[in-house]
């Protein structure tokens, strides 16, 4: 049903994990899921340094998740990083934060995210709410070849 890229998850709460995980799979979203923990990880992976040294790196995911409340490196750090990056510049990042700060919404935007998704508080919400943007970024969405 969804393209072969992976989705990498850059999220360091491992419930919210566990929920974005289950709402992917009763969605029957078959891409694969890679988890990054906080922002260095993310990084790792999209650059092939660090435990990703050796990746292909002509296999990027088809969407980024990323939270904003990061250890290590936060995720408006990482947004800029990739958009700086002509490797990641393209990359669809859609942040799914619980914050509700005007500023972080505007930073979000201002370095180059796709959309911006505050966590429903709600299980049954979360759950509707990452099913659909995986239906949209993942199955409807349009990508460029990379």
């Amino acid at each position: 049903m969804a393209q072969k890229n992976a989705l990498l998850l850059v999220e360091d709460n491992p419930d919210d994990e566990e929920l974005t995980l289950l709402a992917f799979e009763r969605s029957r979203i078959t891409n694969e899921v890679v988890v990054a923990h906080d922002g260095e990880e993310a990084l790792d992976y999209l650059f092939g340094t660090g435990m990703y040294a050796g990746r292909d790196l002509s296999i990027m995911p088809a969407l980024i998740l990323l939270d904003l409340q990061l250890p290590r490196i936060n995720g408006l750090e990482v947004l800029q990083r990739l958009r700086a990056d002509n490797r990641t510049k393209l990359l669809p990042v859609v942040i799914l934060t619980t914050s509700n700060e005007q500023q972080d919404l505007i930073n979000s935007y201002s370095f180059g995210c796709n959309s911006y998704i505050r966590k429903p508080v709600d299980f049954q919400q979360f759950m509707t709410a990452v099913q659909q943007l995986g239906m949209y970024w993942l199955i409807l969405n349009e990508l460029p070849s990379f």
